[in-house]
């Protein structure tokens, strides 16, 4: 099992291309099932979810080449059932339901996998595909679905912690070949929501209201295929961005686009960080005064969920106390008994981490929970005195692009140790 060697103490200085979004990717690359036409997107991460994803639309029926970041799909001849050992290993794979429903008006997948930062159900996706007449039945742990009629409904997505990014995609890529008008109320407004639907629009689906919790579909006939380019990924901006103050160092992120992180970089701002906008990407450095900062996650476009656990580190290294309070999910505090091994003072209590931060870290062996967690542990490695060991690093190959190399061309001192 690969583990991170890092040795920390070393400034980060360079410039870096950002990867594409994987939260873009993986239902873009689902929604390549709604059209026999080829499709071929650009700008897709290699990532180990990723090429899950190949290999579920392979066991499907599809077509699929790769050749660098540039991948073509052709879904000439479909079946609706799912391979059940591939879907259970990734919870993204549930967005193959509402293509699979859209074009084949069927689908037998399996649920998906449990996850370690909280549960995350997958009943607004079966709201909204019952609401456009699927008939679904969970049992031995398949959804099975079917859809005589497919019709546009109006439909209400929000639950408990706002609204669903998955499930707002999984229904409005059925609702694409649906008759009739789809309302979805309480949609998803984050970038990658909005930028599946323009993937649709551009295979010739009808979409209004896109970045707005309110979209509106009407349902056509036919897609055809397309060539799009995945949006960076604006979790790993954000995680570069935190890597060059947390190492005291200048990183230039390439084609990071700001209007997508605008509470993160909000924040940084805030807590003193030096942010400054260039025409094709974003300069970051340590500010000369940092503060502390209180943070509270939310849905978008509120401080994102999947940018706590790196924060977390940044306030763990400035002098004061600062209060993190997670909204999204009840257990993404997984990262924090990690971080103590490495020197940091936190608390518990209830949603909230308090952090008394100044004391600096010091290297430790210490394990990854999540993709998330694991990006953060390799911050603090970065930061820490000494040598830090991060293992279960196959958490983070799930979202992040050869981050080791890419941390090393800018200075770091990071190895993959396999074995």
């Amino acid at each position: 099992m690969d583990k991170f060697e890092i040795v920390g103490g070393q400034q980060l200085h360079g410039r870096i291309r950002l990867s594409g979004a994987k939260n873009s990717a993986l239902p873009m690359l689902a929604a390549c099932l709604l059209t026999s036409d080829e499709c071929i997107l650009g700008n897709v991460p290699d990532l180990s979810d990723v090429n899950f994803m190949l290999e579920i639309l392979e066991s499907l029926g599809a077509k699929v080449n790769r050749e660098g970041d540039k991948v073509r799909i052709r879904s000439e001849e479909l079946t609706p059932f799912g391979d059940y050992n591939l879907i259970r290993k990734m919870r993204g794979s549930i967005c193959i339901l509402g293509p699979l429903i859209g074009r084949l008006r069927e689908a037998r997948v399996s649920m998906p996998g449990g996850c370690v930062i909280g549960t995350r159900p997958i009943d607004l996706h079966l709201k909204g595909l019952r609401a456009l007449g699927t008939r679904i039945d969970v049992e031995s742990g398949y959804v099975n679905a079917k859809a005589i009629n497919l019709r546009g409904k109006e439909i209400f997505l929000g639950g408990r912690s706002g609204p669903t990014v998955l499930g707002t995609i999984n229904v409005m890529m059925a609702a694409v070949l649906a008759e009739g008008m789809t309302t979805i109320d309480c949609a998803a407004c984050e970038p990658e929501v909005v930028d599946v639907a323009q993937f649709l629009v551009a295979m010739g689906a009808q979409i209004e209201g896109v970045g707005s919790p309110c979209l509106r579909i009407s349902g056509v006939k036919k897609l055809r295929g397309v060539e799009y380019s995945v949006i960076p990924d604006r979790i790993e901006a954000a995680t570069f961005a935190l890597a060059a103050v947390v190492t005291d160092g200048e990183v230039v992120l390439e084609g990071c686009q700001t209007h997508h992180l605008s509470a993160v970089l909000d924040k940084m701002n805030e807590a003193g960080c030096e942010i400054i906008r260039e025409p094709n990407g974003l300069m970051v450095r340590r500010g000369k005064v940092l503060q502390s900062v209180d943070i509270t996650t939310q849905p978008h476009p509120g401080f994102p969920t999947d940018v706590q656990a790196q924060m977390m580190v940044l306030m763990i290294l400035i002098p004061g106390l600062s209060i993190i309070t997670e909204r999204i999910f009840e257990s993404r505090f997984m990262h924090v008994n990690e971080l103590i091994r490495l020197g940091a003072d936190i608390s518990i209590e209830g949603p909230s981490a308090i952090v008394k931060g100044g004391k600096g870290l010091s290297g430790a062996p210490v394990m990854a929970s999540d993709l998330r967690a694991s990006a953060a542990l390799v911050l603090a490695g970065l930061a820490a005195r000494g040598t830090t060991e991060v293992s279960r690093v196959y958490h983070i190959d799930r979202g992040y692009e050869k981050i080791d190399e890419k941390l090393r061309s800018l200075g770091a001192r990071i190895e993959r140790v396999t074995g």
